[in-house]
């Protein structure tokens, strides 16, 4: 190869500029959690643009009723540290993320999501690989459960029975507000659905003690949910701990399991069976490190997110699937969006995520372009 072809092939993975953008879309009804409700959805849109004219697309799902994190917040730290990898070559991708790691340190997950999502789309687009390849490429097909949030039972029943009507075998169901209307929402939602598998999340809307009482109540009238999420305060590993060593249901710590080390920590104290991995908890790097190490440990994987567009839940998609052996999968936010604004891969029948059609990348990006 002479030398100006080299060079051009080399340039060709220069990253050109990076965008951000707001993301609004509004919701069917209100996402309601023990932390708070969302009522719309008010994101961040990476775009990174390579030399040769590849376009990597990322999303950031702050959400402030999780973990405080604001729209304003993420769209400010994505400007400043993407101006700083401009310039840089794509191939290097993990010294890329390692850069947003440590020039945004830790709180502002959304926005290391969205830049290391695009960046790692605009990667996989130029390879003209799926991007569940860069993680391992295990499997191309992804169940996810379908959410019940915080109603009254009577809705409750209508939505498990329209969920089971999709074909979802397994439903979550949010907890962690009032503990005779959380047993009266999950005994709804069991009339509606039947043998469906059941979650209970309470997003540290409990303590150890009232998650137990909850559990045995339930375990009085023949219910054994198959995972509790967070049935204690992030930073209470020994209230985890308890309910874990109860053997009412197994827990999965989400909040507690913001980082590689709290995911050791967890693993010591023998705090949780699971860990739910959220690429908005620490971004996309962080992530993967977690679902290594978790695995390591002996712990078992769920995937889930923030309020997400297709675009970050089939990013998310791709991880899991690439990474391979995730019991529990919960990436359905897009099914509460009035208009998903992404066109490409989406959540289908029965909560599939179908990722074999991809060629290039993580297979969505915006229906519209928001800076053509």
């Amino acid at each position: 190869m002479s030398g100006s072809r080299r060079l051009l092939s080399q340039s060709a993975w220069t990253i050109a500029s990076i965008e951000a953008s707001p993301l609004d879309a509004a919701m069917k009804e209100p996402f309601e959690i023990a932390g708070g409700s969302e009522s719309s959805v008010r994101n961040a849109l990476a775009r990174v643009t390579l030399s040769d004219g590849t376009v990597g697309w990322g999303e950031g799902a702050p959400m402030a009723a999780y973990n405080g994190e604001t729209q304003k917040a993420t769209l400010a730290a994505m400007r400043r540290v993407g101006g700083r990898l401009v310039g840089r070559d794509l191939r290097e991708l993990r010294p890329l993320l390692e850069t947003i790691e440590e020039q945004m340190g830790f709180g502002l997950g959304a926005a290391r999501a969205a830049l290391g999502m695009a960046l790692s789309d605009a990667w996989s687009r130029r390879a003209e690989v799926p991007l569940r390849l860069l993680f391992g490429g295990c499997e191309t097909r992804l169940r996810s459960d379908v959410t019940v949030a915080l109603v009254p039972p009577a809705r409750a029943f209508e939505a498990a029975r329209r969920i089971r009507a999709l074909g979802v075998t397994t439903i979550k169901i949010k907890v962690g507000r009032d503990a005779d209307e959380d047993l009266a929402r999950v005994l709804a939602v069991v009339k509606a659905a039947g043998r469906a598998r059941l979650i209970l999340d309470a997003n540290q809307g409990y303590g150890p003690k009232d998650s137990l009482k909850l559990l045995r109540r339930l375990r009085a009238k023949g219910i054994r949910p198959a995972l509790f999420e967070q049935p204690a305060a992030k930073d209470d590993l020994d209230g985890l701990a308890e309910v874990q060593r109860s053997g009412l249901a197994p827990v999965a710590a989400d909040e507690s399991a913001a980082s590689r080390g709290a995911v050791l920590k967890i693993a010591r104290k023998k705090a949780a069976a699971f860990v739910n991995i959220k690429l908005m908890k620490a971004g996309l790097l962080e992530a993967w490190d977690i679902a290594l190490a978790a695995r390591a440990a002996g712990l078992g994987l769920m995937i889930g997110g923030n309020v997400e567009s297709s675009l970050a839940m089939s990013c998310a998609a791709h991880f899991a699937a690439g990474l391979g052996g995730f019991e529990f999968v919960d990436l359905d936010t897009p099914l509460w969006f009035k208009n998903d604004p992404m066109k490409g891969v989406k959540i289908k029948w029965a909560g599939t995520y179908d990722l074999a059609p991809v060629r290039s990348g993580i297979g969505t990006m915006p229906a519209r372009d928001p800076n053509p």
